[in-house]
């Protein structure tokens, strides 16, 4: 019983750890972009492209290994079709690259700040020279006296 409660005790202590939160919240976040992205391509990509090849129907582009067979009522059943629709493939390696671009953005930017919030600012000129100290004047005024 002591291993049981040490694991939870463990899993426990895993689970309220502040970066494995900051995961889960990128997973949700990274989910919903996942839509967008998915959405993006199927509802405004595959359209202009199905345009731009003649009015062909993107996801409907495939290669029938066995045809579909019609059911003993004699309506055909699509479900019984075998094929490679690559089309559908195409649309989800196009997905993929939308978000595998998004993401190589996010992280550049992300980069790009963390490198200009550690380099110091370079200044416009030569550093001017530091004021000289209340014993360096009294110095100076003691060897102008003296050389008088």
């Amino acid at each position: 019983m002591g291993k049981k409660k040490g694991f939870v005790a463990e899993f426990k202590e895993f689970i309220s750890r502040g970066n494995v939160l900051d995961m889960a919240v990128g997973v949700i976040i990274g989910g919903a972009f996942g839509k967008i992205s998915t959405s993006l391509v199927n509802d405004v990509i595959m359209p202009a492209i199905s345009m731009l090849t003649g009015g062909i129907d993107f996801s409907s582009w495939k290669v029938i290994l066995k045809a579909a067979v019609a059911g003993a009522d004699g309506v055909i059943d699509p479900s019984t079709e075998v094929a490679i629709r690559y089309g559908t493939f195409l649309a989800t390696i196009l997905d993929f690259l939308i978000i595998a671009f998004a993401v190589f953005c996010l992280i550049k930017g992300i980069n790009a700040f963390r490198r200009k919030k550690t380099e110091p600012e370079e200044p416009d000129g030569p550093a001017p020279e530091p004021e000289p100290s209340n014993e360096e004047k009294l110095l100076m005024e003691i060897r102008d006296l003296l050389k008088k």
